[in-house]
């Protein structure tokens, strides 16, 4: 019977721009419990943002007549959006999909369709400090694995994540923006199920899957941006794998656009 066991890794200190965000990882582990082949790290992209400095501060920004348009409609709609915070949204957007009630819908340059491009000020140092999404998530994933297998000699996958919402239902869900050692889908089409009946549509999203699960046992408020899960060795590979990347409809699949 398989089992999956995820834990909260506790005692990292706030991060800087800079940072060795493995380096800490792994002290903190060695403290709790070392790290071992077959383990998945899960962490919250803000963590690798944070140390990448993929972050703005809304003194510097200077917002375009689109900007304020957009700011003027939130207002108009009861909500109330700087519009230097959207000119960054902006900047960090290939294309506007909806902006209705003060929400801007939007597609990064990484391919992601999600609120305000994934623009956010929580757990920023100030209200006047945002965090952006790392400019390569996979890359970051990658390089981190790397360093964690230097630093102790474990074969770990590594996940980062980002709260999504979803279309048709409430709340949001931890999904996989970056992802090394980890395949990112489990294809289970033209396969049988327990009865026989050959699947047409099951594609599981294994990733997306772990990062919510990972989700679970992470307050928003409990400064733990770093989940180790264990359990799940059969979709952990040697090789880095595709990517989160692999997870993206490609824009001729995107049957709302």
């Amino acid at each position: 019977m398989a089992s999956l066991r995820a834990r909260a890794l506790s005692g990292l200190p706030e991060l800087r721009a800079g940072d060795d965000l493995a380096q800490m990882i792994a002290d903190a582990a060695q403290r709790d419990e070392p790290l071992r082949d077959g383990r998945l790290v899960v962490i919250a992209h803000k963590a690798v943002s944070k140390c990448e400095g993929a972050v703005v501060t809304l003194a510097g920004v200077h917002p375009s007549e689109r900007a304020l348009e957009l700011a003027a409609q939130a207002a108009a709609a009861g909500q109330q959006r700087d519009p230097r915070a959207i000119q960054v949204v902006l900047d960090e957007s290939v294309a506007i999909v909806r902006a209705e009630r003060g929400v801007l819908v939007c597609r990064t340059r990484h391919g992601f369709v999600c609120a305000n491009a994934g623009v956010d000020a929580s757990n920023s140092a100030d209200r006047e400090t945002l965090i952006l999404l790392p400019r390569d998530p996979d890359g970051s994933a990658r390089r981190i694995r790397a360093r964690l297998r230097e630093l102790t000699g474990a074969s770990v996958a590594v996940l980062v994540t980002d709260s999504f919402g979803r279309a048709w239902r409430h709340g949001q869900l931890d999904v996989a923006i970056g992802l090394a050692g980890m395949q990112p889908l489990d294809d289970w089409r033209g396969r049988t199920d327990s009865g026989g009946m050959q699947l047409r549509a099951t594609w599981l999203a294994v990733a997306d899957a772990a990062g919510a699960a990972a989700e679970l046992v992470r307050a928003k408020d409990s400064r733990e941006p770093v989940v180790i899960v264990d359990g799940l060795q059969r979709y952990l590979s040697d090789d880095d794998g595709p990517g989160a990347a692999a997870l993206l409809r490609p824009l001729d699949e995107d049957m709302f656009r």
